[in-house]
């Protein structure tokens, strides 16, 4: 049923980095999700008071804010598929994860109005009465929300959407609290025991959870998450396979959105290389990025010594003593200026945000681990945080 969806109302379905088909998408999701939604909300809510149900009542207001989130989906990617203007030159994509975020909030506000009500129904329970109609409402549930969370994972996993996959894990929460709902009441119903407040209140915990994973899921690419290491291993693989590229450092990749990602490295050339030829290979490497990984690359250009027999050794020393404090801490753009009486070693310490020593102390120790080494060492350190893997 999702392929046919996909194929019937989705134009050219596979440019998923393309902002006005990633909007059809969203837009089908919305859809989709606004008229289940509807639908279970109108079933619930007969069931629920026909039963005089607290939890079947509170479960349909819980599909309600579904169909609530569902039209926050929409507008969020028809918001995400506006083009860039002179105020926002990177584009509107983060409004997608943006309207993540709002579905994930209208979750947990239901699951405390849900944990409330449920609360006040075990401290005064009332008589409720299950019948058939309830059970067969609650089944035929539990199946379209089961399908509501397939179709809206595979349309997620499609185009990489934070939105979806919240809209996914709501779905399935659902089924899950909707199945404990049925079993209870048929337990109730069985066995003359009135747990209806104890279902609903397992309801909301199902809804604060799905709610909590997926505000986490659409806050952390808002604040500025770490790249994928895969993707960082690569974009490094494809750099260093050009044999003009010798080293890369501070890498940093800004997501604007999905499809909007730009990115910017430090690619390190033979500083007896032809600057014509160099540059020339920095432009292929940029176009060759930006066309396999989809991501504008601007490359900084650092030439350093290769072929200098005593800045090699040095420079091997220093990355052995730097080893000694982490292994992880590299360094690199490592440069030799002979004086009268110093040596300066100028050069960048890479040290992982991982790292628990301060900055500080991490220079600290470098110099005094260099100037064991050779008294007339003088450094000119910069300490530079990275993520892990870069």
């Amino acid at each position: 049923m999702t392929e046919f969806l996909v194929k019937t109302f989705i134009r050219n379905r596979d440019q998923i980095s393309d902002p006005a088909v990633r909007e059809q998408y969203g837009r089908l999701s919305g859809l989709v999700g606004i008229l289940l939604n509807l639908l279970l909300t109108a079933g619930k809510l007969a069931a629920g008071l026909a039963a005089s149900s607290i939890a079947i009542t509170a479960d349909a207001f819980n599909n309600l804010t579904d169909a609530a989130s569902s039209v926050v989906t929409l507008v969020g990617f028809k918001l995400a598929g506006q083009r860039s203007d002179d105020g926002h030159p990177f584009g509107h994509g983060r409004m997608e994860y943006l309207a993540g975020l709002v579905v994930s909030l209208l979750i947990l506000l239901v699951g405390v109005e849900l944990g409330k009500s449920s609360v006040q129904a075990i401290v005064r329970p009332v008589p409720t009465e299950f019948s058939a109609l309830s059970a067969a409402v609650l089944a035929v549930s539990v199946g379209i929300k089961l399908w509501m969370c397939l179709f809206n994972r595979s349309l997620s996993r499609r185009i990489d959407s934070a939105a979806m996959a919240a809209t996914a894990a709501d779905s399935l929460s659902d089924a899950a609290a909707t199945l404990v709902l049925l079993a209870g009441g048929l337990l109730g119903r069985f066995f003359s025991l009135n747990i209806d407040g104890w279902l609903g209140l397992a309801v909301a915990v199902f809804i604060l959870r799905s709610g909590w994973q997926a505000a986490k899921d659409t806050i952390d690419p808002l604040l500025g998450q770490r790249p994928d290491p895969s993707l960082v291993r690569s974009i490094q693989d494809a750099v260093l396979a050009h044999p003009q590229v010798v080293g890369m450092h501070d890498l940093v990749i800004h997501d604007y959105g999905p499809g909007r990602t730009l990115m910017s490295f430090h690619a390190e050339i033979p500083l007896s290389s032809d600057i014509m030829e160099a540059h020339d290979v920095i432009d292929h490497i940029e176009r060759e990025l930006r066309e396999r990984f989809g991501i504008e690359t601007t490359i900084h250009m650092d030439p350093i010594a290769t072929d200098d027999a005593r800045v090699n050794q040095v420079r091997s020393q220093v990355s052995a003593l730097v080893c000694l404090i982490d292994p992880a801490i590299t360094i690199h753009d490592f440069r030799m200026t002979d004086g009268p009486q110093y040596t300066n070693l100028i050069f960048d310490a890479a040290v992982p945000h991982s790292c628990s020593l301060p900055d500080q102390e991490i220079q600290r120790r470098i110099i005094q681990a260099a100037q064991a080494l050779d008294p007339s060492y003088h450094l000119v350190l910069q300490i530079d945080r990275v993520y892990a893997g870069q």
